[in-house]
């Protein structure tokens, strides 16, 4: 069995991370206080995942992305792409067309961390 079955972003201000992604996907929060660190637990609608205090320094801007990116599916990429503006994140890579699949794109968190977002779209080119 081979799937994703969880995930864990690194950042560096917890607050703002957590606003952020509340704020853009509706996830929720727990800080777990069972671990010897500062851990929150992220419930989805899907994978869950944590939350955690960077243990390291990020890379440095424009050297490319040191990650395993996720790609979340939204209803309206717009409207999301919207959202993840308002709230302090940025555009990574512009949308695009997955021709006869989806409107894919990628942006920058309010921690330099990369994600995607896509819209299931049959009709994109």
């Amino acid at each position: 069995m081979n799937v994703v079955a969880y995930f864990e972003i690194q950042v560096d201000d917890p607050g703002r991370a957590i606003v952020f992604y509340a704020s853009v996907f509706n996830w929720k929060f727990t800080k777990d206080s069972h671990l010897p660190i500062d851990y929150w637990r992220i419930a989805t609608d899907g994978v869950n995942g944590g939350l955690m205090k960077r243990p390291a320094p990020k890379p440095a801007s424009e050297q490319g992305t040191n990650a395993f990116v996720c790609s979340m599916e939204v209803l309206d990429f717009d409207k999301t792409a919207d959202k993840i503006l308002k709230y302090g994140g940025i555009i990574a890579l512009p949308k695009f067309a997955v021709a006869g699949k989806c409107w894919q794109g990628y942006f920058l968190d309010t921690e330099g961390n990369t994600f995607g977002v896509f819209q299931v779209d049959e009709r994109a080119e």
